[in-house]
């Protein structure tokens, strides 16, 4: 099971930057942020395989996928954001870390402006002509 290899490299990291911490902290730093980086890296993988089977049933659906792509860079972009967040306050910079979030929400809303707008138009052409 893969994730048992996930939590164990994540559990054998965590024990030597305990240990590391106490001389070199920024040998301690860069090594969580490799760490992450390491999972981050072998996770793609596992996400491309969902990203390829959303595209399929998208297809099959019929829905533009101009919409699908829209999604999956606003779930990016969340991921994206989240990680360097954690990455920042691990290195103690929690005014930052909260300054990523707060700039990917931004870009989401960014993102999101196109599909909301159809969703307005949707609904206001559904509503019945003045009366």
């Amino acid at each position: 099971m893969e994730i048992i290899q996930v939590v164990g490299l994540g559990l054998m990291s965590t024990v030597l930057i305990l240990v590391v911490r106490e001389q070199k902290p920024i040998f301690a730093f860069l090594l969580a942020a490799f760490t992450g980086l390491f999972i981050f890296l072998y996770l793609i993988g596992k996400i491309d395989i969902v990203i390829t089977v959303l595209e399929d049933l998208a297809n099959r659906s019929g829905i533009p996928s101009i919409y699908l792509k829209t999604i999956l860079k606003i779930i990016g972009i969340a991921y994206i954001a989240e990680f360097g967040a954690q990455i920042v306050r691990d290195a103690g910079q929690e005014s930052i870390a909260s300054k990523i979030e707060f700039a990917g929400k931004v870009f989401i809303l960014v993102m999101a402006v196109p599909i909301i707008s159809v969703i307005v138009e949707t609904v206001i052409g559904l509503l019945p002509a003045g009366s």
